[in-house]
């Protein structure tokens, strides 16, 4: 799982970085838009939307915005309306990739995606073709120096938590969950004073392909290229690349 700790910490950065240039209000705005028209405008009844709005005063949204946000999914205001889509494809080595997509306009949206996956090595595939090397769970990561390996996995495992992990060379600790175990988990971490470094729910890989070199670097542009894109909410994959690769990402 290392490779996806790794991967999830520079994402955690790159998240307040885009934060200012706008870029992750776009696309929070939406997520929490989509969560209420499905689970309603009530975030204590409706996990996923919590979620979204933790994540946007995560990056400093403003109150109005989440509000506006919320009304735009139940209807109380006029808005668009977003279809969910999961994309999978193949990147560089044969990395596996999930993209997960909301857009209003998926005939504008498809080829920008088959273009941005060509031009980086990679290429859209069919449904199912690489969905069974990923399982969906929460993902928490501690910070090492700010708990003990004891106080996490009591929280965690007796919130409900399925594992956690302590890899000698990971500065986190790793708390892996059902989706549906997730707010419960984070939140008894929270009640026992526990600082969460980053939570998401996301795709783990059950198995990684390991890149250096130019197939990393190329990897890395992809990864950029597709979340770079408005309509892009998440980029999963299974690829594991040497820490001073992802450092330069980080920067």
């Amino acid at each position: 799982m290392s490779g996806h700790s790794k991967w999830s910490q520079i994402k955690h950065k790159k998240a307040h970085t885009d934060a200012k240039r706008g870029r992750a209000f776009t696309k929070i705005v939406k997520e929490i838009a989509v969560a209420a028209r499905f689970g309603g405008g009530d975030p204590d009844g409706n996990p996923r939307l919590r979620t979204a709005i933790e994540n946007a005063k995560e990056v400093n949204m403003p109150h109005d915005n989440i509000k506006r946000a919320i009304m735009k999914g139940t209807g109380e205001l006029p808005g668009v309306t977003y279809e969910e889509i999961m994309y999978e494809g193949y990147g560089p080595s044969g990395v596996a990739l999930m993209i997960e997509v909301m857009t209003d306009n998926k005939n504008r949206t498809v080829p920008e995606i088959r273009h941005a996956m060509a031009k980086h090595g990679g290429s859209l595939g069919e449904t199912g073709c690489v969905s069974w090397i990923f399982d969906k769970k929460g993902y928490i990561l501690v910070n090492k120096s700010k708990a003990t390996e004891d106080s996490v996995m009591s929280a965690a495992l007796d919130a409900g938590a399925e594992d956690m992990k302590n890899d000698p060379e990971e500065e986190n600790f790793e708390i892996v969950t059902a989706p549906e175990d997730f707010n419960n988990v984070k939140a008894a971490l929270e009640k026992a004073n526990i600082p969460v470094e980053s939570a998401e729910i996301t795709m783990l890989p059950k198995n990684y392909v390991a890149l250096d070199g130019k197939a990393a670097e190329q990897m890395i542009r992809l990864i950029d290229a597709l979340e770079d894109h408005d309509d892009v909410q998440n980029v999963y994959a299974n690829f594991d690349i040497p820490d001073e690769v992802t450092e330069k990402v980080g920067k």
